[in-house]
């Protein structure tokens, strides 16, 4: 059987309550289980202590390093920062408030083992939310659905991955990347394991409702042309009501039985008015992100490091990865 070393990579913004917890938990787990480990914390531009815990917990434990962006660059730079840093054959994406719980990290460990590259926490339930958020999920994640081929209604970015799905994912050299999907998007042989979502232990959620539209939003259009085949969509819908319409002016006209007034051309102008605003709103936005992608900007700046052989220099992540 395979022995070999597992990275931990744990993104975390304003979670200086939650790092120490968060690395003597999963250290203890993975010690427990006879596992060589690391932990890389990925400070994505906190405002609080969460660097200096991550300092004081390297510091204290030879397997614990962290990487610290110059500013917040979000958590998919975040997770995307950790793979890049991570030095193990194998690296597992776990949240920093444990709703990911670690104990079931032994068991992705074991399934890579028997030659799974892949392993993928599935959420059994989404643990407590509120019903809005709940029908924004399942919108979010049935369109994303749609979009790769293949359900994602119950994927996270609790993951297992084999160092080569890491590398092909280094590889990818799109700014915005969508690690939830993309790790399922590259394919290779994988393996599920179901969780139940843990409450967080400590401290409060970042997810505000204008962060998890914009992360929608993002995410979506990264990875999806759908928005823009709605756009067509909408043409056909116009078309086929000016066309009944159309027909019914007609018929009006030539039986003597037409209305006066401008209502119903108000009506269809305004509607179609609209559709055209909103088709070049999608469209802008995508021009948007692709003047994004062509400026060749990396997805994060490194601005230290803490622990085992760190980097003295700060250095982009087109560096790191190249």
């Amino acid at each position: 059987m395979v022995k070999a070393m597992l990275s931990a990579v744990v993104p975390a913004y304003n979670e200086e309550i939650m790092v120490p917890r968060a690395a003597r938990v999963i250290g203890q787990v993975l010690r427990d289980a006879e596992i060589d480990y690391e932990i890389v914390f990925v400070n994505d531009g906190s405002k609080d202590g969460t660097w200096e815990q991550i300092e004081a917990e390297s510091r204290e434990n030879p397997a614990v390093r962290g990487v610290c962006f110059s500013r917040n660059f979000g958590k998919e730079a975040a997770i995307m920062a950790g793979l890049a840093a991570a030095k193990g054959d194998c690296v597992v994406v776990l949240d920093c408030d444990l709703q990911h719980p670690p104990e079931k990290i032994v068991e992705m460990y074991r399934l890579w083992q028997q030659g799974y590259e892949v392993v993928e926490g599935q959420k059994s339930s989404r643990g407590k939310e509120s019903a809005a958020h709940a029908w924004a999920a399942r919108s979010f994640y049935s369109i994303i659905s749609a979009a790769v081929g293949f359900d994602m209604s119950k994927a996270s970015d609790f993951k297992l991955l084999d160092r080569k799905a890491v590398n092909v994912l280094l590889n990818m050299r799109e700014s915005n990347a969508f690690f939830r999907a993309l790790s399922s998007w590259i394919g290779f042989r994988t393996a599920v394991v179901p969780f139940d979502v843990q409450e967080r232990e400590a401290g409060v959620s970042k997810w505000s409702t204008k962060a998890l539209v914009k992360y929608a939003v993002s995410n979506i259009t990264s990875f999806s042309t759908l928005p823009m085949q709605l756009i067509t969509l909408l043409g056909v819908v116009v078309f086929v009501v000016s066309c009944v319409l159309g027909g019914i002016a007609l018929v009006q006209k030539f039986t003597g039985r037409a209305l006066g007034g401008f209502t119903t051309v108000i009506l269809i102008l305004l509607f179609s008015s609209s559709v055209i605003m909103i088709s070049l709103g999608i469209i802008g936005y995508y021009i948007a992100r692709i003047y994004e992608e062509i400026k060749g900007r990396p997805r994060y700046i490194v601005a230290k490091e803490c622990g085992a052989e760190k980097q003295e220099e700060p250095c982009g992540e087109a560096e790191k990865v190249l």
